[in-house]
């Protein structure tokens, strides 16, 4: 042997990693990862390194069927390490040693020093790191040396472990150790174990495969004794190559017929089976005991088609029937039954052990003979009850896998896959699941490193009667104990299989009074798997069984790992959809307006709810305008996510700005349809970008003013759904108002509409996502909205309401904005309006005129301010203006004075110097009021200005 000592414990850190480890570094870059996960399960159970209380136990053996295998093993593995001095450990599956061969004298005592002897338990929760006890909680096989051991006292130790499995059913039956002095120790031990642990399972096979020959052989003879002829499988029979024997039983029916046959062998209690084949024949299915020469037991199930052609061609052995046993499909070399593996289904290596079962006598030959009708059966599987019941339960497995790929990620929903995760899983493979995850996957964020005592949500849960009392319930903040088996899943990254939960005391400390009752109620096993996708750790799923009587075994563990991996891709496509979602929503939702602007023209209520697919494009907005007017304006960009939200926010600031203007409804729209295009183009970035832009598919709008005033109502659109407007008397019109293009596609004017509005009429605008989706045309959208808003006297609220109720789907695939605006009507006694020729002698008039309406409106106090504003107006439009002027007051929430011309020269305020005699004007207006500006009208423009009430 080489001497590897200083390569293990000098070179990489391992001098100080050990207490560097102890004391809470990290030693990950100094450590092996098998080395350093077995140090931190042996520190999440409390282990102590330079103190060891190993159990002992009298009396330990293995199986004989197993030492029957091994012995032969054992025998030359010693006889070839007979120089090397080192020792052969055999342990029992739970890490108890159980014989020691060879080893020089020396090894032996120093062995023996630490209790690596028969009797004592080398378990890595009671041992630490070694040879056995790693092996067996990696469930593969280990190399150890030096101080890569936990326990202190083992350092003086190299070890090599391996697991050795039962070839047919996976399970763990011992672990076989080399172990010598650390100067002794050399990797290549790995590989001699590993090796004794094939031919030790290679053995187990054979020994199965003699136990199905034998019992095939009873059943021949039993068929001879009772004047049969069993004959060899002869040549396919004809059809053969196209799926069909020649009883006409095609792959399907042959395939049923091996299912169900199975089933029968794994069933002691069961004797006959009828199975239901194509063209409605019946198939009936006899199941009989055999026994071979040796004592082998098993089961045979002969068949036949009632009322059918007898079955010539499956290609079995036959026999008449008999009042004997009869037999189950033989196992090959990979422990499948032949049948099985021709079988349509995918082949599969069932996990499974020989099961030796006590199988009820068959019934009376008469009643068998009743049953086939005393004509010639055939022989469809033979075989061991304990395998059959294994092929049947790999079966099952892959279908779970099958349905749980078609049932798991159906939507991009985190907590949905969770619950899915949860319903394919129970009752099939466990009898209570928890899917617990951290807030931030909730959130759709990157979850920060998880371990113990890591806050947790409980996300699903599933069980097959009402969840045990101590168990968290869904909502619930779940923080486990850094000795529980999720804690150390999570710790780890690795699952972690308590076959026996009474036995696990590391479960148990999380709450010991509670826990202890759930053991009570039947809880026995527990697989704890972690929720792993691309690299991070997202939670963790624990699996309970109860009801079942079979605690969990190696093949569903492998099984668990499986279903959550592939529920972990989903939750992880679910949560980085709900980061896109989520920031897309809330950069729309800053984009959309945050309350109702201060008007008194409409009366207004809104609602906005993005699709579940993804944010989108739609908007609405509520724009106060001059002369007590307000804007209404509902559009929709199509597409959905961040680039849609962007370009809403983008128009509808456009839109304010225009409005800024009191630009005509058809003249705004055309300069949003100019500013459309040119985005869509690429143009008008504000920054510098290397990226063109992705191109807006579409968008529309439709924009309208109210005029309280004159209760008139001016309305285009560009491509977007009709308005609607509801009659005081609950009367519907939509109004017949020219479509227009949608924006962005230039050269066509914008057509306006104007309507004259009863007060209290409700303008209702919306975006096609609430009358149109994939099952709902727009024409029975638009009826079934004119139905529902067809109820008169009704406040905007409760439209909203009742229109969201009625239209929108649980799950709406659009986004869909609602406006609903009920109008009021300023009164005449809130105007005054003058008449004033071109003559600059009528401005004192104005100036009197102004203040006798104020004071009869109580305003004396505005009086002085509004009669500079008034005269300065009034003079500059008979000045520099023509046609006629109008002088108005409105009297709303501000104090408005409006002075009219038939120019559409704009008046610009500019500052006067001190010799100048004139240009001051405009300037002091600005100076007195609050606000100012400038509208044209289709006959010229009006001056307005705005004062606060007192």
């Amino acid at each position: 042997m080489i001497s590897l000592s200083v390569a293990w414990d000098d070179i990489g850190g391992l001098v100080d990693a050990h207490e560097r480890f102890l004391a809470g570094a990290r030693v990950e870059a100094d450590v092996r990862g098998s080395v350093l996960e077995s140090w931190k399960r042996c520190r999440s159970v409390g282990l102590e390194p330079d103190h060891l209380l190993l159990p002992y136990e009298q009396g330990l053996t293995l199986d004989e069927r197993f030492l029957r295998a091994a012995d032969p093993v054992l025998a030359e593995l010693a006889a070839s390490l007979a120089e090397m001095g080192m020792t052969i450990a055999l342990c029992d599956a739970r890490g108890r040693m159980v014989r020691r061969l060879d080893g020089d004298l020396r090894l032996r005592d120093r062995l023996d020093e630490v209790n690596f002897a028969p009797g004592f338990d080398a378990s890595e929760p009671v041992a630490g790191t070694n040879g056995v006890g790693t092996a067996l909680a990696a469930r593969g096989p280990v190399y150890v040396v030096g101080r890569e051991h936990f326990a202190d006292c083992l350092q003086p130790f190299a070890c090599a472990g391996s697991p050795v499995r039962d070839p047919l059913s996976g399970r763990i039956e011992a672990v076989l150790d080399l172990t010598c002095l650390r100067d002794d120790g050399d990797p290549t031990m790995l590989r001699l174990v590993r090796a004794a642990a094939r031919d030790i399972e290679g053995r187990l096979l054979e020994q199965a495969t003699e136990r199905e020959r034998a019992l095939l052989a009873a059943y021949r003879r039993a068929g001879l004794g009772a004047g049969g002829a069993a004959r060899p499988p002869g040549p396919p029979a004809p059809g053969h190559g196209d799926g069909h024997n020649g009883d006409g039983l095609g792959r399907i029916d042959l395939a049923v017929l091996r299912e169900r046959a199975e089933e029968l062998i794994a069933s002691p209690g069961r004797t006959l089976d009828e199975v239901p084949l194509s063209g409605g024949r019946i198939a009936t299915l006899l199941r009989r005991q055999v026994m071979g020469a040796a004592g082998e037991t098993g089961a045979a199930v002969e068949a036949r088609i009632l009322g059918g052609p007898r079955l010539t061609g499956l290609g079995l052995p036959t026999s008449p029937p008999v009042a004997g046993p009869v037999p189950v499909a033989t196992p090959g070399a990979d422990g499948v039954p032949a049948a099985a593996r021709e079988a349509t289904a995918p082949p599969v290596t069932p996990p499974a052990v020989v099961v030796r079962a006590v199988v009820p006598p068959p019934p009376p030959a008469e009643t068998v003979g009743d049953i086939l009708d005393g004509a010639e059966s055939r022989l469809l599987l033979v075989g061991e009850p304990g395998v059959g019941r294994l092929a049947v339960l790999a079966r099952r497995r892959l279908e779970l896998l099958h349905d749980a790929g078609l049932r798991i990620g159906t939507t991009l929903d985190v907590t949905r896959t969770a619950e899915e995760l949860a319903e394919v899983t129970v009752p099939r493979f466990a009898d209570f699941v928890a899917v617990d995850l951290p807030d931030a996957v909730l959130r759709g964020e990157e979850p920060e490193a998880l371990g113990g005592r890591s806050a947790l949500r409980r996300v699903a849960i599933r069980a097959v009667r009402k969840q045990p009392a101590n168990l968290y319930d869904v909502g619930d903040t779940v923080e486990y104990v850094p000795s529980t088996p999720q804690a150390r899943c999570l710790e780890l990254t690795q699952s972690v299989m308590e076959p026996v939960l009474a036995e696990a005391g590391g479960w148990l400390a999380q709450d010991p009074e509670r826990l202890e009752r759930v053991l009570a109620a039947g809880v026995h096993s527990l697989i704890t798997v972690p929720v792993r996708a691309r690299g991070t750790t997202l939670g963790v799923v624990s699996f309970y069984r109860s009801e079942k009587p079979a605690s969990f075994e190696d093949d569903d563990l492998s099984l668990a790992q499986e279903l959550v991996l592939r529920a972990a891709i989903c939750i992880d496509n679910a949560r980085r959809y709900t980061r896109e979602h989520n920031t897309a929503l809330a950069l729309q939702r800053s984009l959309l307006p945050k309350g109702r602007p201060e008007q008194s023209a409409v009366e207004v209520a809104y609602r906005y709810l993005p699709a579940q697919a993804g944010v989108g494009g739609d908007w609405f907005d509520v724009i106060p305008l001059s002369g007590a007017r307000v804007a209404l304006v509902v559009g929709d960009v199509v597409g959905h996510g961040l680039h849609a939200a962007a370009t809403m926010g983008r128009l509808r600031t456009a839109v304010h700005n225009f409005c800024s203007l009191d630009l005509p409804p058809d003249d705004l729209l055309a300069h949003l349809d100019d500013l459309v295009g040119r985005l869509d183009r690429g143009e008008g970035w504000a920054v510098e970008s290397t990226q063109a832009d992705s191109g807006i598919v579409g968008a529309t709008c439709l924009y309208a003013v109210y005029d309280p005033v004159s209760r008139r109502c001016t309305l285009t659109r560009a491509g977007h759904p009709l308005p609607a407007v509801v009659a005081p008397d609950g009367t519907v019109e939509f109004v017949d108002l020219p479509p227009g293009q949608p924006l962005g596609l230039g050269g066509m004017p914008f057509e306006t509409v104007e309507l004259e509005l009863a007060e209290g009429s409700q303008l209702v605008l919306y975006t096609d996502g609430l009358v149109e989706d994939r099952l709902r045309d727009m024409d029975s959208g638009l009826d079934r909205l004119r139905t529902v808003l067809a109820v008169p006297d009704r406040a905007p609220e409760d439209t909203c309401e009742s229109v969201l109720d009625a239209l929108l789907p649980d799950r709406p695939s659009d986004d869909v904005a609602l406006l609903v605006a009920r109008t009021h009507v300023l009164g005449r006694e809130r105007v005054a309006e003058w008449d004033l020729p071109s003559d600059p002698a009528v401005v004192s008039r104005a100036r009197t005129a102004v203040t006798g309406q104020l004071a009869a409106w109580g305003l004396d106090d505005l009086a002085f301010t509004t009669e500079l504003v008034a005269s300065e107006l009034v003079t500059n439009a008979i000045r520099h203006a023509t046609g006629p002027v109008r002088l108005r007051l409105l009297r709303d929430r501000a104090l408005l004075c409006e002075v009219s011309d038939g120019s559409s020269t704009s008046p610009r305020l500019r500052r006067a110097l001190t010799e100048d005699e004139g240009g001051r004007g405009l300037f002091l207006v600005a100076q007195l009021t609050e606000r100012w500006g400038t509208r044209y009208t289709p006959y010229g423009k009006v001056i307005w200005t705005e004062q606060p009430l007192p």
